[in-house]
């Protein structure tokens, strides 16, 4: 603001100087122009040889004078001095045209005079033509002008300062409502919402893309907080699981079957590590998503689903996991791991929830089914399990991004039921 009135300050005063200049050097043009129309026009009557005396003058504040070659006065208006000529003879050029400026006291006027001189009469007898004429006027119009803008430009200069702080102070009141709400928010670390403007000017449409942009930020804060709450609950079930398993064999002692307290840990061990695996898929999902990429895409191929269910069903004991070979190859398009985490998943929960068995059969040929029949109370036997798509519930996601165990996240993942399964292009049944 200080810099602002500084420089309107500065060229308010070029402005000042260069208007006092103009105004000055067209008034002076003004006095040389009707000094030398005189001029000419007694130097008209010297050349016809018929100059009456006094010399006739148009107005009272001129002087006129003609000099011969010895610089005597040889006629001269009513008013002029008809003894001592207006120039001195070094100041006078016979033969040129000239413009002097000259003291008063000469010419017996107040302050400087003007004086331009013409040549005149012919050869034998040279004459030259004075007129003089104060400058009095010019310089008293100056002065005047020159004191207004001395006493105007402050007031204006003010006035515009007051003016300018206003407007400013203005426009930027809702910049600084801006700042205090900002300032709010980030201070109580909570949701909330900046003040918008009523002016449908760009501060209110900053201020409604600021909040925009706050909702979508706390929308994926509340996701990212119940999806880490719903990872550490994921992660703790294994954990608390290996705790138990050691305690109780703690407890027995000399009766503890070792070996199968390390095979049941080495399986919690391998779901954990499945679990922090998924995790950093998900993790480099969001980062591709974020970058615009689209990394299941990138990755997309044939799979064979027959050596899909022999590696899922290597994992598990048999029985209960009981793998029906398909008599054929059966290919479908899809990114490899995302299918082997989902079928996994679909197994977990079969074996998790079956009373005997699990068996795991490929049908085809187009399109290739993945059948995950469990024989438990989900799905009795001779009954059909509603197909449900691995959809997520934000459409901007991809689809069959799944929980590390098959829950449904709260950022937006989804998963089948119990005993479901998501293939290319059927519905699973069950029996």
């Amino acid at each position: 603001m200080a810099i602002g009135v500084l420089g309107l300050t500065a060229g308010l005063a070029l402005g000042g100087a260069l208007l006092l200049g103009a105004l000055g050097w067209t008034l002076q043009r003004t006095v040389d122009a009707e000094a030398l129309r005189t001029a000419d026009a007694v130097a008209l009557l010297a050349d016809e040889d018929v100059l009456p005396d006094p010399l006739p003058v148009a107005g009272g504040q001129l002087r006129v004078q003609v000099l011969d070659a010895q610089g005597r006065v040889r006629a001269a208006s009513i008013d002029a001095d008809r003894l001592t000529p207006m120039l001195r003879p070094d100041q006078l050029e016979p033969g040129t045209r000239q413009r002097l400026v000259v003291g008063g006291q000469r010419l017996g006027l107040a302050g400087p005079v003007r004086v331009v001189t013409v040549p005149a009469g012919g050869p034998g007898e040279p004459l030259t033509v004075v007129v003089g004429k104060s400058m009095a006027d010019v310089r008293h119009s100056l002065d005047v002008v020159r004191t207004l803008l001395l006493v105007g430009f402050p007031l204006l200069v003010a006035g515009l300062a007051v003016v300018a702080w206003r407007v400013v102070g203005a426009t930027l009141r809702p910049v600084e409502a801006l700042r205090s709400g900002a300032a709010e928010i980030t201070g109580r670390a909570g949701p909330g919402r900046l003040p918008v403007p009523e002016g449908r000017d760009e501060i209110h449409r900053l201020a409604v893309t600021l909040n925009d942009m706050l909702d979508r930020l706390e929308s994926a804060r509340d996701r990212q907080r119940a999806f880490v709450a719903d990872a550490a609950h994921e992660l703790r079930s294994p954990l608390t699981t290996m705790r138990t398993e050691l305690e109780v064999a703690r407890r027995l002692a000399d009766r503890t079957d070792w070996p199968a307290v390390a095979e049941s840990l080495l399986a919690d061990t391998e779901r954990l590590a499945r679990l922090v695996d998924d995790l950093l898929l998900l993790a480099r999902l969001d980062e591709a998503s974020s970058r615009g990429d689209d990394p299941v895409r990138q990755t997309v191929g044939p799979v064979e689903l027959g050596e899909l269910l022999r590696a899922v069903a290597a994992r598990h004991p048999s029985p209960p996991v009981e793998l029906v070979p398909p008599t054929a190859p059966l290919w479908t398009e899809g990114e490899p791991d995302e299918l082997r985490r989902i079928v996994v998943n679909l197994v977990e929960n079969a074996v998790r929830h079956a009373r005997s068995r699990v068996t795991l059969t490929v049908t085809g040929p187009h399109p290739a089914a993945v059948p995950v029949p469990s024989a438990g109370p989900v799905a009795p036997a001779g009954r059909v399990t509603p197909a449900v798509p691995v959809v997520p519930a934000d459409p901007t996601l991809p689809a069959g991004r799944v929980s590390p165990t098959g829950r449904v996240l709260p950022d937006g993942r989804s998963r089948p039921p119990t005993g479901s399964c998501p293939t290319a292009g059927s519905c699973p049944t069950a029996g």
